[in-house]
């Protein structure tokens, strides 16, 4: 096909947003980060003279494809309603507004749905040749790795077979410019010899692998194995999980602190699984979740003839726990006549069932869970002092998820896999503003809360697609949660044309409203007006924040 002519990039552009106050540049909803080209030199160079010409080669052609595969899902959706051609060279016109190359189609002949593809590009100011010539000067081979890489990434991504492109020509080899040609893999009589740049690098697999067991052994030796339900690397659950370890080989009660939904019975449970009790009964009890009037029969048992309605006798929590763990979550909502009870257990290692006078002995490890100040419970005669002391033994404090924002990236992938595998889809991640979005959320209802937006992002995100925030968060939360950086409204290119809507906004702004200055005030006062003069409300509507606006009100 002659003669092609790239559509308008206005489309494109604007999906590029700046955000310099928070070191963010944002492409659609995948991050960006601008760098020198002769920075990007320097990393080929080291690369290059540390683990050889092929080494480096493979290693930014797979870097180069990844990328590629990344904008051919902006590609599909920007302009997936339009023709195959208009929505295939969104990933050259990409590849110019990324700064890497200047692509001129020289013939395009593609077909989605028989596979068919046969395409050659001129590339005229290649990032790569330039600072390859700077470095090596002339080069014998062709050095586009990273720009090859993308193109095959892109093309393979875009037409769902790999296909290869091969860089016939290189500025850095002396010609005027570079120029490449890419088929479907199985035309190119010799594809065995570009495959493995596109494939893991076999010596550096194995190297990970060496250092991956050195790593597991390592651990092995010096703590008990994690178990796999409690995932996390920050400080504050590091800290948490060092002290249920050093728990796990004792008979101590833990008392476990921390807010609703921080996975306190899932520390429960890890540290029941750690110790020597693992195969014995782990019970878990809600305390708050049963009837004050039940609550001792449940715990304790209950024998035949005890009240009207036990017409059997039955094993309480306790006697089911025998030999293993008894967990009882929010301790603190125990009845006063229960908590008194529960201290001779702790104290005697016995119990009597409701009804019963014969003493039972059982061996239960207790560990006890609340998310309320049991000292101000005591303070206030809602619990008994001496329970307390008894449990406050070995307190573990769990912090919150808003805590631990480190943690939420390793929490999302482990969820997002299991979500999958139990709604049975297939999907590719979640996107990096989804991420941003999700780490500068509150979570006022932490892990579980997470859980529950993870998996409703998994349910509606189309299969083989990115989870993004729209997917997450689709009841408002993510505008009254959006950090900075993110907004929906970015900043324009200097060279793009401003919106209708924008541009008669501008045209009555200059006309009515004075100078630059006397618009920044104005509209400082009307967002804080708006917001009955909660500057926190306002600063969101403006997109900056809070101390951003005090400075600026505090300068007009």
């Amino acid at each position: 096909m002659a003669d092609i002519k790239y559509p308008e990039n206005n489309d494109l552009r604007s999906l590029i947003r700046f955000s310099s106050d928070d070191g963010l540049i944002w492409l659609d909803q995948n991050r960006m980060v601008l760098m020198h080209a002769a920075a990007l030199g320097e990393l080929r160079k080291e690369l290059i003279e540390s683990i050889g010409h092929e080494q480096a080669r493979r290693i930014l052609t797979r870097a180069g494809y990844a990328a590629g595969v990344r904008d051919a899902e902006i590609a599909r959706k920007v302009r997936g309603e339009r023709s195959a051609i208009d929505a295939f060279v969104v990933g050259p016109q990409l590849h110019m507004l990324e700064g890497s190359v200047n692509v001129e189609p020289v013939r395009l002949e593609m077909d989605v749905k028989t596979g068919h593809f046969d395409g050659e590009f001129i590339w005229r100011n290649s990032w790569e040749a330039d600072v390859h010539l700077q470095e090596f000067g002339h080069a014998r081979d062709p050095v586009c790795w990273m720009q090859i890489g993308f193109a095959s990434g892109y093309t393979s991504a875009f037409m769902g077979r790999f296909i290869l492109f091969k860089e016939t020509e290189c500025s850095a080899t002396g010609t005027n410019n570079c120029r490449i040609v890419g088929k479907p893999v199985e035309d190119w009589p010799d594809a065995d010899e570009y495959l493995p740049y596109y494939q893991e690098d076999s010596i550096v697999g194995r190297m990970l692998e060496l250092r991956e067991q050195v790593d597991t052994l390592r651990s092995t030796i010096c703590e008990r194995k994690r178990s796999p339900s409690l995932i996390g690397a920050s400080t504050g659950f590091q800290t948490a999980f060092s002290l249920i370890s050093k728990a796990a080989g004792t008979n101590v009660t833990v008392l476990l602190l921390g807010q609703t939904g921080v996975g306190k019975e899932r520390f429960a449970r890890t540290l029941h699984e750690m110790s020597p009790r693992a195969e014995a009964p782990f019970v878990a009890v809600n305390c708050a979740a049963l009837p004050h009037d039940l609550i001792e029969s449940e715990l304790f048992g209950v024998e035949k003839g005890a009240f009207t309605g036990a017409h059997a006798s039955r094993m309480g929590k306790f006697e089911r726990a025998d030999g293993g763990t008894l967990f009882l979550d929010e301790i603190g909502e125990l009845p006063l006549a229960a908590q008194a009870k529960l201290l001779r257990v702790l104290q005697e290692g016995e119990i009597e069932r409701l009804g019963d006078e014969r003493v039972r002995k059982v061996n239960v490890r207790l560990v006890a869970a609340t998310n309320v100040d049991l000292q101000d419970a005591v303070k206030h005669g809602r619990f008994r002092s001496d329970l307390y002391y008894r449990l406050n033994v070995y307190p573990v404090t769990i912090p919150s998820l808003r805590e631990r924002t480190s943690d939420i990236p390793l929490l999302v992938e482990a969820m997002v896999a299991r979500f999958c595998a139990m709604h049975e889809k297939k999907l590719l991640g979640v996107t990096d503003k989804a991420m941003r979005m999700l780490k500068a959320y509150s979570w006022p209802g932490n892990i579980r809360e997470l859980e529950n937006i993870i998996e409703r992002g998994v349910i509606l995100t189309p299969q083989h697609d990115w989870i993004q925030a729209e997917h997450l968060f689709v009841d408002g939360s993510v505008e009254e949660n959006r950090p900075d950086g993110i907004s929906e409204a970015g900043t324009l290119e200097a060279d793009g044309p401003a919106p209708l809507g924008a541009r008669a906004l501008c045209e009555s702004i200059l006309e009515s409203a004075g100078s630059l200055d006397q618009v920044e005030r104005l509209l400082l006062e009307y967002a804080v007006e708006r917001s009955a003069g909660n500057l926190s409300g306002a600063a969101r509507l403006l997109g900056i924040t809070r101390p951003q606006l005090s400075y600026r009100l505090k300068k007009t």
